[in-house]
């Protein structure tokens, strides 16, 4: 006992002790995780090793005190306590299989940081690259045939690099090969939007990357007037316009795509990111009903429940919107349909507790707060007594 602390106090502490015991008795999950990486930079050498121990216990949903005394032995208080407690092993369980399906996860995540590394190289070689005179040679038209061939080579060999700057030289000679093949264009534009994405993350100025957007932007505008119907071009010029900040312009070449081809999954993914944006943005501004109504676009009931995982955060945004609109069912179905896909979602999970709650749903209440406090949530253990 600390100077500052009582009897009752004292008391807490034990049976806080008695609880951990009986979750320690129950089960633990305890996992060792030892890192040891290299890292190379400017010629020198640097080596970080790291171990990192994950311990992830059950919950206690009862507890019964079956004896509890306190004694004073040599004017020193003695406190003891005899419990049964319920441990829920389930939540256990759960966070396991959540820690190990969240362990794949980093592995993009690392490959991720090694390609961003090798862009920046690639970025710092273009612009030290001295700019000259090229000299452009055109095959004789007898020789289409053969030129074609080639150019479909030089494509085939640039789809399988990683290495923009190379994959730009080689969809150039391409495209100078088969100069009305729409292929080497739309694939030249993605490489051009991916090294602009590159410099973006690297937190250049836009004068330093808006060269590459405008290659791409000449690059789909061509690729469209030799085929106006190809999907991948009208893909691409909406991408080109979300650069350049025209969501409208961008949301009708995704629509013209998806028009052309229903399934034609990277148009509708976009189309959701932008919708998403465009109600995010209203509804920041207090603009309820125009936000729901960008949302409704990307939110179609006819789409398979497959598409929930991309809708998610679309999702959650609409349920705040209907609470705010003063309809608690229709926010409530929302983050249903979320948990649905992903029982694990904290904030869906706090925000339909707090709902159930408002709605005088206790039980429900409870149950939601009890599972988002044990996936971690600190708001929502704050509500349990």
């Amino acid at each position: 006992m600390g100077d500052s602390d009582t009897l009752t106090v004292a008391e807490e502490q034990v049976l806080q002790r008695a609880q951990r015991r009986a979750v320690e008795e129950a089960g633990l999950y305890i996992e060792s995780t030892f890192l040891d990486r290299e890292k190379i930079a400017g010629g020198t050498s640097l080596q970080i090793s790291s171990l990192e121990i994950r311990t992830i216990a059950g919950a206690i949903t009862k507890t019964e005190i079956l004896e509890s005394r306190r004694t004073f032995t040599n004017d020193r208080p003695s406190f003891y306590v005899r419990i049964r407690a319920v441990v829920d092993l389930e939540s256990l369980r759960m966070a396991v299989r959540k820690w190990h399906s969240e362990q794949p996860l980093a592995e993009p995540y690392h490959r991720l940081q090694k390609e961003n590394a090798a862009l920046k190289t690639q970025l710092e070689t273009l612009k030290s690259s001295p700019a000259g005179v090229r000299t452009l040679t055109i095959e004789p038209i007898s020789r289409t045939s053969r030129t074609q061939k080639q150019a479909q080579a030089l494509l085939e060999k640039a789809m399988a690099l990683q290495d923009l700057s190379m994959k730009l030289k080689l969809t150039a000679q391409a495209a100078v090969l088969a100069p009305h093949s729409i292929d080497p264009l739309i694939l030249r534009g993605q490489t051009y939007l991916g090294l602009a994405s590159a410099a973006y993350s690297n937190r250049t100025r836009p004068s330093e990357y808006s060269e590459y957007v405008d290659n791409a932007r000449m690059d789909f505008d061509r690729a469209l007037l030799i085929d106006p119907q190809n999907t991948w071009a009208l893909l691409g010029k909406g991408d080109v316009d979300t650069w350049l900040n025209r969501p409208q312009e961008a949301v009708l070449s995704y629509e013209r795509a998806l028009e052309l081809a229903p399934f034609f999954d990277p148009a509708r993914l976009h189309l959701i990111t932008l919708y998403t944006a465009e109600a995010r943005k209203l509804a920041a501004l207090g603009q309820w009903v125009p936000a729901l109504s960008a949302l409704q676009k990307c939110l179609s009931p006819h789409l398979h429940d497959s598409w929930i995982p991309y809708q998610k955060d679309a999702y959650l945004l609409r349920s705040k919107i209907y609470q705010r609109l003063k309809q608690p069912i229709l926010a409530i179905e929302d983050l249903s349909t979320v948990l649905r896909s992903d029982p694990t979602e904290k904030r869906a999970l706090l925000a339909r507790a707090q709902l159930y709650q408002d709605e005088l749903q206790g039980d429900s209440a409870k149950n939601d707060f009890q599972r988002a406090c044990r996936l971690g949530s600190m708001p929502a253990c704050k509500q349990l007594p």
